[in-house]
């Protein structure tokens, strides 16, 4: 069984630095997709301009929101591969 030294203080502290990272990519997430979604309810001449001939604005915003969306979730693995996880090393081996 890994030893958990350094306390509850320790792991309070990297589950609450999870629990912001999470919540603030979430809400960055949301803003972006309900953002998008306000867009097409109220204001689908903007979105119906060209960029280029057969691309619409709307469809590229369309796309960038789900390639935001993989560069949030990148995002989180990146900081849970690098924070969390070193975190929970150093909690587990007492340093």
């Amino acid at each position: 069984m890994p030893k958990v030294e350094g306390g509850q203080e320790g792991l309070r502290a990297l589950a609450a630095a999870q629990w912001r990272i999470a919540a603030t990519l979430t809400a960055a997430m949301i803003a972006l997709y309900f953002g998008f979604i306000l867009l097409i309810a109220f204001n689908k001449a903007f979105l119906a301009r060209l960029v280029i001939p057969g691309l619409s604005l709307g469809i590229l915003l369309g796309a960038l929101v789900i390639v935001c969306s993989w560069l949030l979730t990148w995002v989180y693995v990146r900081w849970a591969n690098t924070h969390y996880d070193a975190g929970r090393g150093r909690l587990r081996n007492g340093d």
